[in-house]
């Protein structure tokens, strides 16, 4: 993703600024979502699995993102709280 997209992206909600998902958040993720214990925010479950994410710097939402493009609606967040294998920050 472009260096200087990432640096005016933030959160919608907290305006908190966004990174690149890890690989092992990445992985950790996917697995929850495999194992169907993944909703977002607005509480729809989430089936499919991501190719690459933006986390908040407070390491609390995820955003997914679809061929390049960042998926930044509030209601389609997902909260780290409920990973509870979620890697700790690095």
């Amino acid at each position: 993703m472009d260096k200087r997209l990432l640096d005016i992206l933030c959160c919608p909600v907290s305006k908190v600024p966004v990174r690149p998902l890890s690989r092992p958040e990445l992985e950790a993720l996917n697995a929850a979502i495999g194992n169907g214990q993944v909703q977002s925010v607005a509480g729809a479950p989430v089936n499919a699995a991501l190719s690459e994410g933006l986390i908040t710097t407070d390491r609390k939402v995820i955003y997914r993102v679809e061929d390049g493009i960042p998926v930044m609606l509030p209601e389609e967040g997902i909260g780290t709280l409920q990973l509870g294998d979620f890697p700790a920050a690095a």
